[in-house]
This record gives C-alpha cells, sequence and structure tokens, in this order.
C-alpha cells in the first residue's frame, strides 16, 4: 500500500546552482553502501576528474568515509575534518553528504535529517570547507518500501536542506527517475530495489562530476575499464549532463 505523499511534496526550487570554489582540489564523500557499491562512487568520480584536469591527483585527494547502513547522524564529522584524519589532507575543500535511504519515509526522519544536515554543514562551514548535499535515489520495486511518489519527497527534503544552508545540492536521485524515464529497461538498481547496480553508480558518478565541476561529463572516455558500455555510458552522461542543467536552470544564484 502506497503512502500519500502528495501532500508533502511540494516543489522547492534550488537556490544555489553550482560551488564557490570550482574545482574543488580535494573532494571527502561521507555516506553509506549507496556510495561504497560498485567499487565506491568516489573511485569513478576521481577517475573522469583525472580525465578531464590533466595533474588532478583524484587519487590523493578524493577520499571516501563510508558506514554500511548510515544515517546523516551516525557520522563524525568532527573527527572527519580533523586535519590528516584521512591521509596527509589537511583540509578537504568539498565534503559530499549522503544521507540514510529511510530518512525520507516519515515526518518525524524528515525533521532528524534537516536537523543533522544543519549541524554538519555548518561544522564544514566553520572548517572553512564547502558542503554539497547528494541527493539520493528512491527504491525501485520490489523493496517494501517502494513508492512512486516518494523520490519528490526526497527531492523537497535535500532541496530544504541545501536552501536553508545556501549549499549546492547534487541531483542523482532525480537522474536515475530520468533515466528510467526515458529507458524503462535500464538496470540501475540492484535485484534489492535499493542499492545502485554498477550503471547506477556510473550515472551517480556522472551527476556529481557535473554539479561540482559545473561542466558536461558527456565525451568522457571513462567506461570503468570497459565494463560500462559505449551506448550505456554515452546515454547516462547525457541523463546526468541534462539532469544537472534542468534542475539548476531556475536557480537565482
Amino acid at each position: 500500500m502506497f503512502v500519500n505523499y502528495s501532500s508533502i511534496a511540494d516543489a522547492v526550487t534550488p537556490e544555489i546552482k553550482k560551488l564557490k570554489r570550482t574545482p574543488p582540489k580535494s573532494v571527502l564523500f561521507v555516506g553509506n553502501s549507496y556510495l561504497y557499491y560498485n567499487d565506491s562512487l568516489h573511485n569513478h568520480f576521481k577517475a573522469m576528474a583525472d580525465e578531464k584536469y590533466p595533474g588532478y591527483e583524484g587519487s590523493v585527494n578524493v577520499k571516501s568515509s563510508t558506514i554500511g547502513g548510515s544515517r546523516l547522524k551516525h557520522h563524525n564529522l568532527d573527527h572527519l575534518l580533523k586535519p590528516k584524519a584521512i591521509s596527509s589532507i589537511n583540509k578537504f575543500e568539498l565534503v559530499v553528504l549522503q544521507g540514510g535511504s529511510g530518512e525520507g519515509l516519515s515526518k518525524k526522519d524528515r525533521k532528524a535529517f534537516a536537523k543533522i544536515a544543519n549541524e554538519h554543514i555548518e561544522r564544514i562551514k566553520a572548517n572553512g570547507s564547502e558542503a554539497a548535499l547528494y541527493m539520493i535515489h528512491a527504491y525501485v520495486e520490489p523493496h517494501q518500501s517502494f513508492d512512486p511518489n516518494l523520490i519528490r519527497v526526497i527531492e523537497k527534503m535535500y532541496v530544504t536542506a541545501g536552501n536553508k544552508n545556501q549549499t549546492l545540492v547534487i541531483p542523482v536521485g532525480l537522474a536515475f527517475e530520468n533515466a528510467y524515464e526515458q529507458q524503462p529497461d535500464i538496470t540501475l538498481h540492484h535485484l534489492d530495489g535499493t542499492h545502485p547496480a554498477l550503471l547506477g553508480t556510473y550515472l551517480a558518478a556522472c551527476t556529481v562530476f557535473a554539479s561540482v565541476f559545473n561542466e558536461s561529463p558527456v565525451g568522457l572516455n571513462y567506461d570503468y575499464n570497459g565494463l560500462v558500455n559505449p551506448s550505456d555510458k554515452l546515454f547516462l552522461q547525457e541523463i546526468a549532463e541534462s539532469t544537472v542543467r534542468t534542475f539548476h536552470q531556475s536557480s537565482a544564484n
């Protein structure tokens, strides 16, 4: 039985369309298995960055801190932001926050997400770093919490938090939605209906690339050593580019 999300999913327009510092020279991803599945999204992102920006040194400056099944509240930002807490990096220029998959399912959970997002972003800004929110994808069938309207709730939850904190939102969830609308048979999820399949991770990495660098991923050669075929690669790059462009086209800043 579907939950009626329509009354709480009114559209919210994102106010921030790009980072203040582009490209950020060091990036930390903070989240859960949505990030670390399929050889970790940050590895795909840094390969794309290395290709686009010779000398970027993504292997040194792009890191990921993930906890399986975690929500925003489970991450110790005070520790992660300390100099050299991860590798030899003194300070990450950008910290990308990815919330838990269940944080949009109830009013209580959404309120908790908003509170912790505010607290984490305040810590990040106080550190002299910039934050971004990674809008997650929604469940698909056969997941027990699948609802066709859930993505609207996720969108509103992330954009509202982004606007309140004047923080960039990366519209990964909308990219998944757009890809399925254009190619319903594409496999972006694992069979569990929640975790990303390889093509889902590739799409997410392209969407992060487009958002973080304010550059189109279309034309990138990176294909995970041939595991993403040429037609899927181009399709997902184009979906990421169009999603990010459309998401921010009416932004105020």
